[in-house]
């Protein structure tokens, strides 16, 4: 059955090896959801941003989150994330130990 929305490979495969092409590509989607972290919208947001910033960028926001000031708001992130289930304690703890916090 033609899908309006399959791309479009050039060839005429077929009908059989187009369902294993699918089935195959479901499974690998599947595979990345798992590995991934649970994230709401606008930590995905955050994250895509996070992977474009040049190596400058992130050196600077880097310093900007890492201010005293900000130890507060960073500890209370960082639970948040421990109570969650993002994060285990013994990351929690090990990422309080190289942030000197």
């Amino acid at each position: 059955m033609w899908n309006p929305f399959k791309k479009n490979t050039g060839t005429n495969d077929d009908q059989s090896s187009g369902v294993v092409k699918a089935a195959s590509a479901k499974v690998d989607d599947k595979k990345k959801e798992d590995d991934s972290p649970k994230m709401n919208m606008l930590q995905r947001l955050a994250m895509k941003r996070m992977e474009r910033m040049s190596p400058q960028e992130k050196a600077k926001m880097m310093q900007e989150v890492l201010k005293p000031e900000n130890k507060d708001k960073l500890l209370g992130a960082m639970e948040m994330m421990r109570k969650s289930g993002q994060i285990t304690q013994e990351q929690y703890d090990m990422a309080k130990q190289k942030m000197d916090i």
